[in-house]
């Protein structure tokens, strides 16, 4: 051994690298078997109604009425409603309408939550007001009122974008508007919380906006909150959708979701009950698994468990 070599030795190998924190997320996540076991049958679920079309290649509005009330065949694996038209078909139409309504109309409702729960958990003054305004939707009677709003609004919808896009419309609107308060209650205890922080205090001193603020410090802070009621908002408006649907006021006939099918095929439940338990079993194993998810995603960013 040369006297440069003692004099130099080689470099140690470098430590693996911190894992980030979207690493530990990701471990906790995978710790949680009912969220990663969610998470499979949610991908299931999309993958098959947006890729199972382009497999199954039957249009879901086709009649043969030659093959009505089938029960599951090689030909037709959910079988086949009154007027012939593939189940399969139906059941993967109607998951892609279900799927775009719950996305959306989470969307709208995470948007007006957040929105109303940081402006009151932030703003002193506008604390009482919004949060009595939270109040009064908690206490109004959601199911009849969604159900006034749809018969009030739904003929002029319809008539100024079509039948589809105006109950699509009209449906995702309904949905967020009534379904944001839970979300804003949550957010503005988190805000309260992070608020008093020494850092949200020395932001202020600094002369940093108020508006930077929030968008910099509070929004990041509370994305955890925000993350499980987006995963708790899907199977929730998936289920009012269903519901409304299931009461005949939701999708036409001839554009079907889940809720429609369900609908449709009641009274055939003794003759063909297929047709109720496809469309059912779909509802049940997305809200499952958005729910399992959701779980997952809140221990997932649970501080007190990645500090461990």
């Amino acid at each position: 051994m040369t006297d440069a070599t003692i004099a130099n030795p080689a470099p140690a190998k470098a430590s693996s690298p911190t894992r980030s924190a979207m690493a530990d997320m990701w471990r906790q996540f995978r710790a949680h078997k009912g969220g990663v076991a969610g998470l499979i049958v949610f991908t299931f679920i999309v993958l098959a109604v947006y890729v199972g079309p382009y497999i199954h290649r039957v249009a879901p509005n086709q009649l043969n009425i030659r093959e009505k009330n089938q029960w599951p065949s090689l030909a037709h694996p959910f079988g086949t409603d009154n007027l012939g038209k593939d189940m399969l078909a139906q059941v993967l139409a109607g998951g892609r309408i279900s799927l775009a309504v719950g996305i959306t109309a989470m969307l709208l409702a995470l948007f007006l939550g957040t929105l109303v729960g940081v402006l009151s958990g932030y703003f002193r003054r506008l604390d009482e007001p919004l949060m009595r305004l939270t109040d009064l939707f908690l206490a109004l009677p959601l199911l009849p009122l969604l159900l006034v709003i749809l018969l009030l609004f739904r003929d002029t919808l319809r008539a100024a974008f079509g039948p589809e896009t105006g109950i699509f419309i009209l449906i995702v609107v309904v949905i967020g508007v009534t379904s944001w308060m839970h979300t804003a209650r949550i957010v503005r205890g988190d805000v309260l919380a992070v608020k008093s922080q020494e850092f949200i205090l020395a932001a202020k001193s600094s002369g940093m906006r108020e508006y930077r603020i929030v968008l910099r410090h509070i929004l990041p802070n509370v994305l955890s909150s925000i993350m499980v009621s987006a995963t708790l908002g899907i199977a929730s408006a998936i289920i009012t959708e269903s519901s409304l649907s299931f009461l005949g006021l939701g999708f036409p006939s001839d554009f079907p979701t889940w809720g429609r099918l369900l609908f449709d095929g009641a009274n055939f439940l003794q003759l063909t009950p297929s047709r109720v338990l496809w469309p059912g079993l779909a509802i049940s194993a997305t809200v499952l698994s958005v729910n399992y998810m959701g779980d997952a995603i809140r221990d997932a960013l649970d501080p007190r468990t990645l500090k461990r």
